[in-house]
Order: C-alpha cells, then sequence, then structure tokens
C-alpha cells in the first residue's frame, strides 16, 4: 500500500510494488514523482529525512537528506551584509540538496531495483507532462512577475504561468533525470555513478556556477550571490542513523534526532500520557491542554534542538521530565516561551526569537517559504508505503520550492532555502556554522508495536507537523478511531510557537482551529485566553499513513483536505 499527498505518486509506488519491487523501491519511485508534480512543495534539490523499518530484521533507522550550511556560509559573512536573518529565499539560504542523495541511499542499502527503473516514471511525467494542481498553478502566478524581473531561469521553465489542470512539462528537469539515470555497470554501481554525477559531477558545476555568479533578488529586498559551492555538495554525504523514540499507548514512536523537530512530538506525548489526557476529554479541556503541551515541548525546541553533539535528549525524552514539565500547564494559555532546565542547565533562546512582529502568516493557505513578491502557498510532500513483507517507509521531502529559489539554468529545480533556519547568533544549538545542518521541520513517524507491525505516518505543515499529528496518534492510539477517521478528525496548531521560517514570526497566544470543532469551542478557548483564529472545516494537515495491523491486514489512508492526498492498495 501507498499514501502520499499526491495521487500520481501514490500511483507510481504501487506500480513498482505491482511489478515486485520492496516498499524501499516503491517509495524511492514515489519520491522522484513528487519532485516533478508537487514543484511548490519540494524538488529535486530539496531535502528529504526518512524513517524506515525492515521486516525481516525489525530495523528501524532514518536516512538523513537534510544537506548542511556550505563552508563560506559563516554569521560573519551574512553580518559582513547588513543581514541579522538570513533570507528566506534566494541564494543566500541555499544549503547543500540532500533528497537526492537521501534517495539514492536507500535505494542502495535496502531496494532492489535498477536506478533507471525506479527514475523512469519521473523522467515520463517532466518530459510529456501532467495536470498542474490549483495550488501549484496560483504559486506560479503569484511570483509571475518576480520570475519575469528577477528570476529569468524561473521564467523560462515557468512562465506564462499555466492554468490550474493544465498539462505541464518540465523538459529541464526531464533531460537533468535522464542524465542520471543513464550510468553503466552493476545496480550499485549505477546508482553511485548518478550520485558522483548529482554531487561531484554535471549538477555540482552548475551549481557552483549559478550561485557564485549571478546575484539574484531576496527577501532582503536586494540581490545577492550565494555561498554554496560545488565542493561543499562533494564533501556531503547522506548517513544512516538511529531512530529516537518513546512508548506511548503500549507502542514506541519513532522520530528522527534533534537535528530535526522530531523529538518534539515525543515530548508531548509523554507530557499527555502523564496528563493521563484522552481524546474523549471534553473538547475545550483536550484542545487547550494539547496547545499548552505544545507550546511547552517547541519553547524545548527552541532552547536545545540542533545539530550538535550535546543535545540533552535522554532527558528530554524521560518521563520524570515529562511529568514535571506537564504541571506547568494551567487553565489558561501561557504567555512567553517557557523551556525547561534538563539536567540542571540553563536554557538559552535567541536574542531576537521573540523581536519578530506578531504575524497570523501560518493561517491556512500560507505554508513554510515566503516569497519576496508575498506570501504565497508554500509547504512539504509527505509519503508513507507498506509492502507485502511489512517493509515501511516514512518520507517527508521538501524544500527546492520554485518560489524560494531560482531554477538552476539547464536543470529544471531549485535549491533549498533551509539556512533560513539557522541564528545569526553564536553559541546556539540551531546557530550557523558551517558543515551543520539546519534544524528542520520535516519529521516523518513510525509506530512500532511489539510484534514488528505497526505504522508510517507524517504530514505535510513546517512547524505544525508535529503539532497536527498529535490529535491524529491521540485519537488512534487510545481513542481507537480507524486510520481514516483518526485522519479526517479535525484538528489545531498553536501559532505561538516561533516560526522556524524567515522572517521568524508568531502569533502571541495564538490558536488555529478547524471549525468543525464547533462554535461553542472556540468560543471557550477564546475565553480560556487563546487568540483563536477560525480556520474553516476541511484546511489543516495533509496527513497519510500506511501499515500492518496486528492481525497482519494491511492498512493506509490519506487526508482528504486539498483533494489532493491519494491511498492506494491491493
Amino acid at each position: 500500500m501507498v499514501a502520499s499527498t499526491h495521487w500520481l505518486a501514490s500511483g507510481v509506488g504501487m506500480r513498482v510494488l505491482e511489478a515486485g519491487g520492496n516498499a524501499f523501491d516503491a517509495a524511492v519511485a514515489a519520491g522522484f514523482t513528487l519532485n516533478v508534480v508537487e514543484p511548490h512543495l519540494n524538488g529535486l534539490g530539496g531535502d528529504a529525512p526518512i524513517l524506515g523499518y525492515q521486516a525481516s530484521d525489525g530495523h528501524t533507522f532514518t536516512v538523513c537528506g537534510q544537506g548542511t550550511a556550505p563552508a563560506l556560509a559563516t554569521i560573519d559573512a551574512y553580518r559582513s551584509l547588513g543581514l541579522d536573518l538570513v533570507p528566506g529565499t534566494g541564494h543566500l539560504a541555499a544549503v547543500v540538496p540532500g533528497a537526492f542523495g537521501a534517495w539514492l541511499d536507500l535505494l542502495a542499502r535496502y531496494g532492489t531495483l535498477p536506478l533507471s527503473e525506479v527514475l523512469e516514471p519521473a523522467i515520463g511525467y517532466a518530459r510529456d507532462g501532467y495536470p498542474l494542481v490549483p495550488d501549484a498553478a496560483d504559486t506560479i502566478s503569484a511570483v509571475a512577475d518576480l520570475f519575469a524581473d528577477h528570476w529569468p531561469s524561473s521564467a523560462a521553465v515557468y512562465l506564462p504561468a499555466p492554468a490550474p489542470g493544465a498539462r505541464f512539462r518540465n523538459p529541464q528537469l526531464a533531460e537533468t533525470f535522464s542524465r542520471l539515470a543513464d550510468q553503466r555497470g552493476t545496480r550499485d554501481q549505477q546508482i553511485e555513478a548518478a550520485r558522483r554525477a548529482f554531487y561531484e559531477g554535471f549538477v555540482a558545476e552548475a551549481v557552483d556556477s549559478f550561485v557564485s555568479g549571478a546575484p539574484v533578488l531576496d527577501t532582503s529586498g536586494r540581490e545577492h550571490a550565494g555561498f554554496l559551492r560545488g565542493s561543499d555538495l562533494a564533501g556531503w554525504r547522506a548517513t544512516e542513523e538511529p531512530t529516537v523514540s518513546v512508548r506511548f499507548a503500549g507502542r514506541t514512536v519513532h522520530k528522527t534526532a534533534a537535528w530535526g523537530q522530531g523529538p518534539v512530538l515525543l515530548q508531548q506525548l509523554a507530557m499527555l500520557e502523564a496528563l493521563g489526557i484522552t481524546p474523549d476529554a471534553d473538547p475545550v479541556d483536550l484542545v487547550h491542554t494539547v496547545v499548552e503541551v505544545a507550546k511547552l515541548a517547541f519553547a524545548d525546541r527552541e532552547a536545545w534542538y540542533g545539530d550538535v553533539p550535546d543535545v540533552p535528549l535522554d532527558t528530554l525524552l524521560s518521563a520524570p521530565y515529562a511529568a514535571e514539565r506537564a504541571r506547568l500547564v494551567g487553565p489558561t494559555a501561557a504567555e512567553g516561551l517557557l523551556p525547561g532546565s534538563p539536567d540542571g542547565r540553563t536554557p538559552r533562546l535567541a536574542a531576537n526569537l521573540w523581536a519578530a512582529p506578531s504575524s497570523d502568516h501560518h493561517a491556512p493557505g500560507v505554508g513554510e517559504p515566503v516569497t519576496s513578491a508575498r506570501r504565497s502557498s508554500g509547504d512539504t510532500c509527505h509519503l508513507d508505503v507498506v509492502d507485502q513483507w511489512g517493509n515501511r517507509v516514512s518520507a517527508t521531502p521538501s524544500g527546492g520550492w520554485l518560489q524560494s529559489s531560482p531554477v538552476v539554468p539547464g536543470l529544471g529545480f531549485s535549491l533549498p532555502t533551509r539556512a533560513q533556519m539557522f541564528w545569526l547568533e553564536p553559541g546556539l544549538p540551531g546557530s550557523l556554522v558551517p558543515g551543520r545542518r539546519p534544524r528542520t521541520t520535516l519529521s516523518p513517524g513510525m509506530i512500532l508495536d511489539d510484534d514488528g507491525t505497526g505504522l508510517a505516518f507524517g504530514t505535510p505543515g513546517g512547524d505544525q507537523q508535529d503539532q497536527w499529528t498529535v490529535p491524529f496518534l491521540l485519537r488512534l492510539l487510545v481513542g481507537g478511531l480507524d486510520l481514516q477517521a483518526a485522519i479526517d478528525a479535525p484538528t489545531w496548531h498553536s501559532t505561538h510557537v516561533p516560526s522556524s521560517f524567515y522572517p521568524r514570526t508568531h502569533t502571541a497566544r495564538g490558536l488555529v482551529a478547524e471549525s468543525r470543532l464547533g462554535a461553542h469551542v472556540l468560543t471557550a478557548l477564546a475565553g480560556r485566553g487563546h487568540v483563536v483564529h477560525d480556520a474553516g472545516p476541511w484546511a489543516l494537515g495533509r496527513l497519510s499513513a500506511a501499515g500492518q495491523r496486528a492481525d497482519g491486514l494491511l492498512v493506509a489512508a490519506a487526508n482528504p483536505r486539498g483533494m489532493q492526498g491519494y491511498a492506494v492498495g491491493r
């Protein structure tokens, strides 16, 4: 079974399973298809953290497809340009594109099919076209003037702006994929040759020339060249790492380590278990408690998470710490940020964390990136796969958004702009340091029962990824709802949590909720001090999941919001 945020990717993954490939083959093929059909949400030059489960030996793992900061990207280098934040768009925000390397690593280690076979569907859609989803067409229209006036390489690919549903082709991307797929040798030799072609060959050369050469307009309002070089790509490899996990409701929930935000989900689950909250609680109490717990967990994210060796993660995920933090939840919406002191350490937050103006930029229709033209729809993708042997993959591809970075001339794709998540203040876990991974919001998940059955799950949504999954897991694992019902149920998130994206805004005590919770619930939450934004009935989250029940039956479900996600299986 395959579930993803786009029906074509789900169909491609299922095609690979039908042809005898395993879950890892199918995930790679679906992931490359997402690069093509959701260019406003991810790209070949983006990022892709991946969680996997190998049924034969119970091995659960992370493949890190989050690229690192360039060697030239120092705090002083940005400060010398008069910047106190990394711009959200353009060359200065570029990090090493990690998605391609991550997919190749997963294919080489755990897949069975040749690279050319898993790339074939993506090449076909890029060459022959596919119906462009309305959000993608709207995003292109929103940045058409930017492309026409300042980003000519993007204009060459995307203008004139296509209509929603129009057949859209990207011949440059098709040619790039074809060159990467056209390698000789054994299966492993072909995969490694493609990796070299991307990170040391024609792709790296084009990236180096473009980023170091022509300055481009970014969200600072000025034109800048960038710091990313071919040597940064050549020095980077995708890595396989252990997951981190907590026990919740008798299962084990797995996430990436704290170079990403994934552990905030685990912290929330631990606190909610300490509080004994259940989904059948009074809905006002339920939403209030979940939001207040999220604020505590995300405060810890700001103080402690990053690509550093001394994150006190064991303590942050421990039951005693969770119980201590949970006692801070009061009857009304809390002000400020309240990070904890794990192991007696003193928390430190970025000096200008709370300095950005309040904003409602997390409202529906606004995703992860913003543009210099205007805030436009943008976000991320997600896919989940389970095969007949019980292997599972959860992946959250993102970055390389068409609206955030100009197309690399001749390649047909954009670069990741996740350097905007670094702080230009030294000494923080999230400070900019060359070679360090930005603290990504990308957060695939895995639930494992003790017998090895369970689910791959996740959602797009930036800082909301590890908020929308909380009510989903409560309803699924504690409330006993079936998979589709747990996804469909109304959800919410806090915007009190500072954004990880430029310009790092927040809404003090902000709470965005779907109206299906009920007007009386939203009114009562406002009475408790929450600044409530009614998002409408079906607006938040793009969850999907796929896995295996205890009785051996395979299950999958996709999100109905946006009428784009799709689950398929047999």
